[in-house]
């Protein structure tokens, strides 16, 4: 670890921390807080000296270690206490002048320890027991709660005057035995967070590998952030144009790669602008409004008084919708501001029929004959001097007809735009990214590089199991034997569900979740028949409330009552997920039947391609989930022509026989 950026503001023994005057420690703190630009006003600092005082007094002859402000940069959040003893690993906060216990608190608490379980090696295999202590309160001595699985205690609260007895209490109920903690502090962290963390770490100057920290995820993030950032220097000194391609399993971390390029080359701060860009409209509704809610919140605890436009008008230009960067260009002949444009979702782009469609109907553009990425490639190209486009491709992600794939891009390249360089994942040869014969014809050409760097190869979006992906790939592929031996090797670190009752799929992701971990549901835009189980997939919910507001908010994704279809979560994640599956995607004997819902009644998909939009609906929907997932599958109604049986048995004996564990009695 880097000795510069200590994990905590301040780290010793028990022995060592009551000896020091209080004075000597909150000075600690607050050069440290200096260091990293957090600035510590009064209230900060009385609250240091109250909590030191605390534990000082209750904690004198305690034989273990201390830790104050100890980092946790996924969460960008610092926990105020851990407290090393016996075998247990003691999180604390304290509120101090509080005397009752909030709720938010004590889930703020709770997802401190789940973080070190989840992350921090050092802390996998120990006893974590969150506590919440209002200093004013009255509480009794609580009694220890039991244990979850993985050794995380549900919260407990205290006093102040009651500490030592509740933590005493604790370690007679679980284990006075204590074990080596040398080095834990040290001990590697590595957090894969959600894209909506990440967003709000890196708009905050944290780096790449300080969020995302993940083995092999790790290297690969950082081999191809650095490359990325060698083709822009090697674009801008030798007055270049490149398009540089990114391919990556779903959940790898291109969003991540891409958010990474942005906030590098922040508008306000580099000579070489950069701007992210994406045609994911809830992606980007989502993300500008957790960084806006995030910046102003930051701000007012700073003392400032921000507006809400004020805040929210650098994270726009931070992070734009593509079609809105792409109408810009139809305004005037000048070049983009930016010199660096990433394409999050690449191959998303709309082929020729839909943008000329487009252009016509929308824009006056009766006689327009450019496919999308040849439109903006143009765009990028009014430049003089160099620029670099970075496309992000995602393999088997194409859900709405008329999106040209990967290959428009290079087709576009090859035959419109001879002098930009092109940098091509190898990965990029695999059919699942659609390349195509384009790929064959560019690579002829000069100045065309293949290079392993570009292909992000481990899943980092399910900490528990990075073979999520390849599971749902052999299971939509019908190569039973592979999803088989998938699911074996994911036993136990992450859980797949099925039922055929809906309130037991409920039940399953409310009893999973812990702290603020969210759950929602998921469908299909075209599950039209599971109205009768109050699922309409016509509803549109609003993304920003289903993915950032609270439990308490009927328009979250909590109350599990609207659901989220693929065009909705496509690029974000959840921690726990019920996948509805209806008729529209039929196991059959020979593989999948596909159908649509027309009027009154179901239609079979003829077409190869909106068959594939199909499947790779489902591929969205089953790959949401970062710790776990329920696959609900109705029982049919023999009284309703448009919900027979036949419609769903198939497809949940296909789904047991790959050996999901089965809720209930579904026979």
């Amino acid at each position: 670890m880097d000795r510069r950026l200590p994990r905590a503001w301040h780290g010793s023994s028990v022995a060592e921390f009551c000896a020091a005057q209080t004075a000597e420690i909150v000075g600690e703190l607050t050069v440290a807080s200096g260091r990293s630009g957090i600035g510590v006003d009064p209230e900060q600092n009385g609250a240091w000296q109250s909590q030191i005082e605390i534990l000082k007094a209750q904690f004198r002859d305690a034989n273990g270690s201390i830790y104050l402000e100890f980092n946790i940069p996924r969460m960008g959040r610092r926990i105020d206490t851990v407290l090393l003893l016996g075998s247990v690993i003691f999180v604390i906060e304290f509120k101090v002048g509080a005397r009752t216990f909030d709720r938010s608190a004590l889930n703020q608490v709770w997802d401190y320890a789940l973080d070190l379980k989840n992350f921090h090696e050092g802390s996998h295999e120990a006893v974590i027991v969150p506590m919440l202590v209002a200093t004013d309160a009255t509480a009794p001595i609580a009694v220890a709660t039991p244990l979850d699985s993985d050794g995380v205690a549900r919260p407990i609260t205290s006093g102040a005057s009651t500490l030592r007895a509740t933590v005493e209490s604790v370690l007679d109920a679980v284990s006075r035995g204590g074990r080596n903690w040398f080095g834990w502090e040290e001990s590697p962290y590595k957090p894969t967070p959600t894209i909506v963390e990440a967003a709000l770490a890196l708009y905050t100057q944290h780096s790449v590998e300080e969020i995302a920290r993940h083995d092999a995820g790790t290297a690969n993030l950082r081999l191809t952030s650095k490359r990325i950032e060698e083709l822009i220097a090697k674009a801008k000194q030798q007055s270049k144009k490149l398009i540089c391609f990114v391919t990556g399993v779903p959940g790898a971390g291109k969003t991540l790669v891409g958010l990474n390029v942005a906030t590098l080359h922040r508008k306000d701060e580099a000579s070489d602008p950069a701007v992210y860009l994406s045609g994911n409209g809830p992606l980007v509704m989502v993300l500008r409004e957790a960084l806006t809610r995030d910046e102003l919140s930051r701000r007012k605890a700073a003392g400032e008084k921000p507006t809400r436009q004020l805040v929210s008008e650098p994270v726009k230009a931070f992070i734009q919708n593509v079609h809105h960067f792409r109408d810009e260009a139809l305004r005037s002949d000048s070049p983009p501001y930016d010199h660096v444009v990433v394409f999050d979702e690449a191959q998303r782009a709309w082929n020729v029929d839909k943008t000329a469609q487009f252009m016509k109907q929308r824009k006056g553009q009766p006689n327009f004959s450019q496919s999308e990425a040849e439109f903006l490639i143009s765009y990028m190209d009014r430049h003089s001097d160099w620029a670099v486009i970075v496309c992000l491709v995602g393999g088997g992600q194409e859900i709405h007809t008329g999106e040209a794939g990967i290959s428009a891009w290079l087709e576009a390249a090859y035959h419109k735009f001879p002098s930009w360089g092109l940098y091509i994942s190898n990965q990029l040869v695999d059919s699942e990214y659609g390349s195509g014969d384009a790929l064959q014809i560019v690579r002829g050409r000069p100045d065309v590089h293949l290079e392993d760097g570009l292909h992000l190869s481990v899943s980092m979006r399910s900490f528990r199991a990075e073979r999520v992906s390849g599971f749902v790939k052999a299971a939509l592929d019908c190569e039973s034997g592979a999803a088989k031996e998938l699911l074996r090797d994911m036993h136990g670190r992450y859980p797949i569900a099925l039922t055929r009752n809906l309130g037991l799929a409920k039940e399953w992701l409310r009893s999973r979740a812990r702290g603020t971990e969210r759950y929602g549901m998921v469908a299909s835009s075209k599950a039209m028949r599971l109205k009768p189980h109050a699922i309409d997939v016509r509803v549109v919910i609003d993304p920003v409330h289903w993915f950032l507001d609270g439990p308490e908010d009927i328009r979250s994704s909590w109350y599990l009552e609207d659901c989220a279809t693929e065009f909705q979560i496509q690029g974000l994640e959840l921690d726990w997920v019920c996948v509805s599956w209806d008729g529209d995607l039929r196991h059959v004997e020979n593989g999948w039947s596909y159908h649509d819902f027309r009027g009154k009644r179901w239609l079979g998909i003829r077409n190869v391609g909106n068959q594939n939009y199909l499947r790779n609906a489902y591929r969205v929907l089953l790959t949401r989930a970062r710790q776990g997932m329920v696959i609900f599958v109705p029982r049919g109604d023999v009284g309703d022509a448009t919900r027979q049986p036949s419609y769903y048995d198939q497809t949940f004996a296909y789904l047991a026989d790959l050996g999901l564990d089965v809720l209930g009695d579904c026979k």
